[in-house]
């Protein structure tokens, strides 16, 4: 019998000073987990349970769409990386680490490198194609903040899943199966989601998308339009050119700015809108073999993403004070595009109007320039999407709508990698016609312990967790209120054995304690049923019986238990 009294859970009474989020204080409270470092954390049995049931539902889905599940290395080999180009590519997120015979490594964030080697070594023709491989495993990103407990840590479980095809079409079929699996993960687990355009980011590729789980803590801001139902990460969302105020025409004046260098400041000097003054910003790749100038309307914000995805940068740096007096000869907050295309190229966003005047820096300490115009006074090297978006803009898909704003939490990726892997690393089978031909390859991953927190976030009320019934640790939580009465403790242990010989899995808590703190423990950890069995059941022979989930109660005769729950979980 699975007891409360010898199970170990440490619940807490008060929140814990680390934690920043919902998710990551009722995990600590409720003893899911327990931090050992920095975004690293025991998954203790409880936690462990809700784990392996999220798991069970992606493994389901993974084979329900010929998923073939594989264990892949977490100590991966340099040279395999050096081969795909992202040894040096991926940044300080990837932990490096030497044997002894002095050779090096990495733990491993991602598994695009292993799984295109394994793929290469044992797909040879086009008969064997498509397939997909997958697999469960920790990963390692050293995160520079890790935060949120789960959501955000450096050691985390994954379920990232590869698959190979003979072309771009095979490829794009198997991308909408991996899509619809995830809708149905994501269904399973009773959560509101939405699927999101994404930034394909370190892991490269065509095209990707994320699916997000809505909640009000989440890092990731979501662009949605209601009209034509277009969604988008904030990286990705796409933006239209949008009018400025009324554009003060006229020759081209300087105007004295002497302690004025931000957008706010000069406005309010000038008594002007924002989107009449230009940000002058310079920006060069990391090793500064580059440097190009950015225009962008006072109102809006700059997208480094888009900018960096643009010029096909692998880095993207702002320039520092020093570089840019040496790169422009005055000081930030007086640059300006005056003359600037002699020495860098310009780009501006779509946004920033041909034709339009505009104020902007003087390229002189203390000094703004009136009625610059673009396209005659400032020639433009290239003119694109570059910003970021923002509520009200107008859909950039259906262009009669306009933006909302919401906060999400990226629980699911989906790429189309396309032969970025297969090239680099000379991943190879023979085709129709008997020639080389690289493989095209897409890519899936799930988080597990950040669905798990996400889940959390997304239900927990102010009791405690709320699962779904296909997550929580236990469907049923027996609570004996009176462990001295014969009568309570003999009934709670027939119950425990009914309902665990019709496979719903149940712990009785028998523990010498308040009935109170019972009830507290049972609404903090979030079991799917509560039952009762106390003065209810010796004085009227009934049983109260709590759903968790929707937090309503009902009594029912002791013969009428075993069916009431068995109904409410769905057992057969």
């Amino acid at each position: 019998m699975i007891s409360l009294t010898h199970y170990f859970c440490p619940t807490l009474k008060e929140v814990p000073r680390e934690a920043e989020v919902i998710s990551q204080q009722l995990m600590l409270r409720a003893g899911l987990i327990q931090k050992v470092s920095a975004g690293i954390y025991n998954f203790l049995p409880m936690g462990l349970r809700v784990i392996r049931k999220f798991e069970a539902i992606v493994r389901e889905e993974m084979n329900r769409v010929s998923g073939q599940e594989v264990l892949m290395p977490m100590v991966i080999p340099a040279s395999l990386w050096e081969t795909s180009g992202r040894w040096d590519k991926y940044g300080k997120e990837l932990l490096r680490l030497k044997d002894r015979q002095d050779n090096e490594f990495c733990l491993g964030p991602t598994h695009e490198e292993v799984v295109t080697m394994m793929a290469n070594a044992g797909l040879s023709s086009y008969k064997q194609l498509p397939v997909t491989l997958y697999q469960i495993q920790t990963k390692f990103r050293d995160e520079i903040r890790p935060r949120f407990g789960v959501m955000r840590g450096r050691e985390f479980g994954m379920k990232d899943a590869y698959s190979f095809h003979e072309d771009k079409e095979c490829l794009d079929r198997t991308y909408q199966q991996m899509s619809q699996a995830y809708e149905r993960i994501f269904q399973r687990c009773g959560l509101d989601y939405v699927i999101v355009d994404a930034d394909s980011g370190a892991i490269g590729g065509s095209a990707s998308a994320e699916f997000m789980i809505k909640a009000e803590t989440g890092e990731d801001t979501l662009i949605s339009c209601p009209n034509c139902g277009y969604a988008a990460n904030m990286e990705a969302a796409e933006t239209l050119a949008v009018p400025m105020g009324v554009q003060e025409e006229g020759p081209q004046e300087k105007v004295a700015t002497p302690t004025q260098r931000t957008i706010d400041e000069v406005a309010a000097l000038l008594s002007v809108s924002k989107d009449q003054l230009l940000k002058t910003l310079i920006y060069h790749q990391g090793d500064v073999k580059q440097s190009i100038c950015v225009l962008i309307r006072g109102d809006h914000q700059l997208n480094e993403l888009k900018l960096k995805n643009h010029l096909g940068w692998d880095q993207l740096q702002m320039a520092t004070d020093e570089q840019v007096l040496a790169l422009t000869g005055t000081q930030p907050g007086f640059v300006g595009p005056v003359n600037m295309a002699q020495n860098l190229p310009v780009i501006a966003d779509l946004s920033v109007q041909v034709g339009a005047y505009y104020i902007t820096g003087a390229n002189e300490v203390g000094f703004h320039l009136k009625g610059v115009q673009i396209g005659e006074t400032v020639s433009l090297h290239q003119h694109i999407d570059i910003r970021n978006a923002q509520v009200q803009d107008t859909c950039a898909r259906c262009q009669g709508g306009q933006y909302e704003i919401s906060r999400g939490i990226e629980v699911g990726h989906i790429f189309k990698l396309g032969q970025v892997y297969s090239e680099s690393m000379k991943a190879q089978f023979l085709n129709t016609n008997g020639k080389a031909t690289h493989f095209e390859m897409g890519c899936y991953g799930v988080g597990i312990g950040r669905s798990i927190a996400a889940s959390i976030e997304q239900l927990a009320d102010e009791k405690g967790i709320r699962w779904p019934k296909s997550l929580a640790p236990f469907d049923v939580d027996i609570i004996i209120a009176n462990m001295k009465s014969s009568e309570c403790v003999n009934y709670a242990e027939k119950l425990y054995a009914e309902l665990t010989q019709s496979g719903v899995e149940t712990i009785i808590d028998d523990r010498s304690i308040s009935i109170g703190v019972k009830f507290k423990d049972a609404d903090l950890i979030g079991f799917s049923v509560q039952v009762i069995i106390g003065k209810t059941y010796e004085k009227d022979h009934c049983v109260d019986i709590t759903y968790r989930l929707n937090n309503t109660s009902v009594s029912v005769q002791p013969e009428a238990v075993l069916r009431t729950i068995t109904d409410y979980l769905g057992c057969d």
